[in-house]
């Protein structure tokens, strides 16, 4: 699966199945859980190995008020070390939680996503997934139907799921999921994207300003703790606000140079950096 994906790079490491009976080697020395489910067999180790916590996003919110919340929400107690996705997460969980964190910042693959179109643009994206609750995908479509009215000459792009299944009452071009290496082509066709991110803020806007794309992305702490660049336009969860937004973008007389400052504006945020910063997250902890 790994090899088969343009989503993830080549691993340069030996994978194997976690047996809980056996538990982990008797001289490992870090035990890292990820997903909330990892975190249970992760605490049971009888391993003396110290533990740590990749969270990626606020997981008790992807599930109603239930049990599965619950039980994710609990991980956030058992004393591991967190490494975290962006500040926001880092921030929540040591002040809500008492978790000991740090975090790395999000950056961008200029080898994926960099400017190519230098001309004015006349579509939009929206980052489209129906079974992410909270990608807002129904919000998003409520914002996109006031914007077709604003603007019934601009095309819309949707991408991230085949919603041909879904009854939306707007013009527009529907690209299902895409692999990395058809995203750039698209993206520059584009002068603003949608994104909505109820948790934790999604990687696409650092994504679309590498590409001249204007983010518009619903207002928040999630958001602003994660990236405050000055080009990415947050709005409050406001359908007709947004809509609005999204149609100023495409009317500004200076989107061509605002395209090319946007994409200068992420050309020195690097992964390297981040995964610089990941590391010495661990070793500081590991040194204790």
């Amino acid at each position: 699966m790994l090899a088969a994906s343009e989503a993830y790079p080549n691993l340069k490491a030996k994978l194997a199945v976690y047996d809980p009976a056996v538990g982990v080697a008797a001289d490992t020395q870090a035990l890292f859980a990820t997903g909330w489910e990892t975190a249970y067999p992760a605490h049971r180790d009888a391993s003396l190995a110290k533990r740590f916590y990749f969270v990626q996003d606020f997981e008790p919110s992807f599930y109603p008020l239930g049990s599965e919340a619950i039980l994710a929400e609990n991980t956030y107690k058992f004393g591991f070390h967190g490494i975290t996705a962006g500040g926001w997460l880092s921030h929540k969980l040591h002040s809500e939680y008492g978790m000991r964190t740090d975090h790395f910042d999000f950056a961008v693959d200029k080898s994926h996503y960099r400017v190519t179109n230098t001309e004015r643009r006349n579509e939009i994206f929206f980052y489209a997934r129906p079974v992410t609750p909270r990608r807002a995908f129904e919000f998003g479509l409520l914002v996109l139907a006031d914007f077709a009215k604003l603007k019934p000459d601009v095309t819309i792009n949707l991408a991230g799921w085949d919603v041909s299944n879904w009854k939306i009452p707007f013009e527009y071009e529907n690209l299902s999921s895409l692999q990395l290496s058809e995203l750039n082509e698209v993206y520059n066709r584009c002068a603003a994207g949608l994104v909505m991110s109820l948790s934790n803020m999604s990687l696409l806007p650092l994504e679309l300003m590498s590409s001249g794309v204007t983010p518009v992305v619903n207002d928040g702490p999630n958001n602003r703790m994660v990236s405050d660049n000055p080009n990415i336009e947050y709005v409050p969860m406001s359908p007709q606000a947004i809509a609005r937004k999204l149609a100023e973008v495409i009317d500004r007389e200076d989107a061509v140079e605002r395209s090319l400052a946007m994409s200068a504006s992420v050309a020195a945020v690097d992964w390297e950096d981040s995964g610089t910063a990941f590391v010495q997250a661990f070793e500081g902890a590991m040194r204790g």
